[in-house]
């Protein structure tokens, strides 16, 4: 008898899919879209990106999330099951710090003034002063929901990137500042992480989007705690189905007038109750994280962008819940 086939999604992903009532249908749709390989449109889109964002473990299993950057071909795909990189390790850098081939590295491709946006998680090959090499696990695409468009466009005089800046678990108030006008951030995320090992099942990093501070700031009791919606998506549950099961996400803000890197290191927790939810109409759950840290990283990117064509999907669910 042959062995059963190995499921699309985790146990963690499961989990929430059962406590929405998609599970059964999320096992069928699974196989078919997420693939060991790279499609030929995913690979053209990477191909073409000034920017890619990736996610990484550290030593303690924390999950840490970045944005590279460099002229578009920066990133090559030889084939469906490789990608490489011209980056080299960088100390100040909490990803590019701890890559070392066998770590498990998520990728998220994003084009912003399209909306276009695909994923790819696999495991490093090899990196050094010839770049970061990536073998291929998993290959799937995202909807465009939820995306500002911006375009991006080099500054004539750019200001070199000055030395990290390490913060403490409550920021500080330029962080604060960056978090309260944002409108969109990153997250990485692990499904099982085994602290000194560098071995789980994967990492992955994905997006977040919403109208200009939808990632509200409170100084609790505990500390500094960030909460923001989770509004509808494709039911695959990636970044919560990891929380789920190692409740540790690497936070990334992205200045996009000055080209700054804000890192932020968080312990989560999904809220589902209706008041959770309030402040954020659409919003099918909330995801409160507590703050252990951070980095900024000034000037860390050669881009800056234009102002945000903010997604029409905020529009949209205030309306209906305000007609």
């Amino acid at each position: 008898m042959s062995a059963a086939p190995a499921a699309a999604f985790h146990v963690g992903e499961q989990a929430l899919q059962e406590r929405v009532g998609v599970r059964e249908r999320m096992a069928a749709v699974g196989p078919v879209v997420l693939r060991d390989q790279m499609p030929d449109q995913h690979r053209e889109l990477f191909e073409k990106l000034p920017t890619l964002l990736l996610g990484a473990l550290d030593d303690h299993g924390q999950p840490w999330a970045t944005m590279v950057a460099g002229p578009p071909g920066f990133v090559q795909t030889p084939d469906a099951g490789s990608m490489h990189l011209a980056v080299a390790p960088d100390a100040a850098d909490p990803v590019l710090a701890r890559l070392v081939p066998g770590a498990p590295v998520g990728v998220l491709g994003l084009e912003p003034h399209t909306r276009r946006r695909n994923r790819m998680n696999g495991r490093v090959a090899a990196f050094g002063a010839r770049g970061l090499e990536v073998g291929v696990a998993q290959s799937f695409g995202n909807c465009p929901k939820y995306i500002q468009a911006r375009a991006p466009g080099l500054r004539a005089m750019v200001t070199p990137p000055a030395p990290a800046q390490v913060l403490g678990a409550g920021l500080d108030a330029a962080a604060l500042g960056l978090i309260a006008r944002s409108d969109t951030m990153f997250i990485a995320s692990a499904s099982a992480a085994q602290p000194g090992t560098r071995r789980n099942e994967g990492v992955d990093v994905s997006h977040r989007g919403g109208e200009p501070g939808f990632v509200h700031a409170e100084h609790t009791e505990q500390g500094l705690a960030l909460t923001l919606p989770d509004y509808p998506g494709n039911l695959f549950f990636n970044t919560l189905g990891n929380l789920a099961l190692h409740p540790q996400a690497g936070l990334l803000w992205v200045d996009y007038e000055d080209g700054g890197l804000l890192h932020v290191a968080a312990r989560a927790e999904l809220l589902w109750d209706e008041a959770s939810r309030a402040r954020w109409p659409g919003a099918q759950r909330v995801l409160r994280l507590q703050v252990l840290g951070g980095i900024w990283r000034a000037n860390a990117l050669p881009w800056r962008w234009t102002a945000a064509e903010l997604a029409p999907q905020f529009s949209a669910m205030r309306a209906r819940v305000t007609g």
